[in-house]
């Protein structure tokens, strides 16, 4: 050890990222200390590392703190994550933002203060690239002044801001890439009822737990949208042809429109949401680059609706993984199923029932007849602890059934995955 070099032993140090793990190691010895003070490049500080910030007095917390970010130089990922701990004084915090500001190229954020601050004001915004702030609120952004010239990566968590400053702060970042919101406080006047998002850079956005009457993305590079938890009366993407990836996990929105430029799509994952298939179809029909096909839980807006497989099979050549998970019907299972088509590609399956019957192993049956180059089926399902000797039969019925599948395709690997 003692023949590292001051540097690398920095960068042991900041992988360590726990402030308190940092500040025990560093006592090791004065080449230690001095890695400490001028190579550590990472430090975090969470409550959840180490029960005994709890323990701790504001007051001390807000010493201890100080007095280890300033026997640094040079950090440039630092972390101050404070839950379930009482607020801060203002003057502290401001003290380790403005310390910190010229080299400080990652801040993760999540502090309470007395009075507030803005965040916005006291990072330094010339090198930041990752930003992610938690539990605050964002007011009065002012692109011509707050500019972020190297942010890619912007989080908001539980962030209090209006529509018009969320738009204003993306077009304070002209280089970000990766956008994430979960749970936003998002005020809007009383003649705004559309939230719109602007930006040329945009490549990955994630959105959790919002509701908003409409919602309108339009961004010229997006490759990746996920939606999850989201109420939504309308949302609607505008781009440029560049999306790839497809998340829609448990959103009740009633006008969904992704655009038209969805050729290049490659994964469409669907989970716990209401479609009516044949619009939905027609909106991903012209993805013919699509590999991964996930619908989970869905429900259809129409009882009569039935998700044509032999449409799938030919809209989508290059599927390689198809996941599907819904509620079965007698007819739904035959029209699916009884023509003659093949998914070529498909290695990987993934079938799930929502309430076991006897159609569901006609079905499984039905898939490993049409997907000859199939290398993987994993089963998923519910089995409740009360269940009736009906039940119990249907299961049985259906472990035989795989039974006889599993000598006929010797070939397939075969995962049950049990609730």
């Amino acid at each position: 050890m003692e023949c590292l070099p001051v540097e690398v032993i920095g960068n042991i140090l900041s992988r360590l990222g726990a402030a308190r793990d940092v500040v025990v190691a560093s006592i090791t010895c004065r080449k230690w200390r001095e890695a400490w003070r001028n190579h550590l490049h990472t430090l975090s500080f969470n409550s959840n590392d180490w029960p005994g910030y709890h323990d701790l007095t504001i007051s001390r917390l807000e010493i201890i703190i100080t007095q280890t970010i300033f026997q640094t130089t040079g950090l440039q990922c630092l972390s101050i994550v404070m839950d379930d701990v009482d607020e801060f004084s203002a003057a502290p915090v401001i003290a380790w933002l403005m310390y910190t500001r010229e080299t400080l190229q990652q801040l993760h954020y999540n502090v309470k203060t007395t009075p507030s601050i803005n965040i916005l004001e006291r990072c330094g915004r010339q090198k930041l690239e990752v930003l992610m702030l938690a539990h605050n609120s964002i007011t009065g952004v002012e692109p011509s002044y707050q500019k972020f010239p190297s942010l890619k990566c912007l989080s908001l968590s539980h962030v209090s801001i209006s529509a018009l400053d969320l738009n204003l702060m993306l077009t304070a970042c002209p280089k970000i890439e990766v956008l994430s919101l979960v749970s936003l406080d998002i005020a809007m006047s009383d003649a705004q009822t559309t939230m719109e998002l602007n930006s040329a850079s945009l490549k990955d956005i994630y959105v959790e737990a919002i509701s908003l009457d409409k919602f309108i993305l339009e961004v010229d590079r997006l490759e990746k949208l996920h939606l999850k938890d989201c109420t939504l009366e309308v949302f609607e993407l505008v781009s440029k042809g560049t999306l790839k990836f497809l998340k829609i996990d448990d959103v009740s929105v009633i006008q969904l429109d992704i655009g038209e430029g969805i050729e290049n799509l490659e994964v469409v994952d669907v989970r716990n949401f209401t479609i009516m298939w044949p619009k939905f179809h027609h909106m991903i029909s012209r993805s013919s680059k699509l590999k991964r096909l996930k619908l989970w839980g869905v429900v259809f807006d129409d009882e009569e609706e039935v998700v044509d497989l032999e449409t799938i099979s030919t809209c989508f050549p290059q599927l390689s993984h198809l996941s599907l998970c819904y509620e079965l019907k007698d007819g739904a299972v035959h029209y699916g199923l009884q023509d003659r088509f093949l998914f070529e590609n498909v290695v990987v399956l993934e079938l799930g029932w929502m309430v076991i019957s006897d159609l569901f192993s006609q079905w499984v049956a039905g898939f490993l007849e049409i997907c000859p180059n199939l290398k993987r089926l994993i089963i998923y399902g519910e089995v409740s602890e009360a269940k009736t000797h009906e039940e119990c039969q249907i299961l049985a019925n259906f472990t035989s059934c795989i039974v006889r599948l599993m000598r006929k395709y010797m070939h397939v690997e075969v995962q049950f995955d049990y609730e």
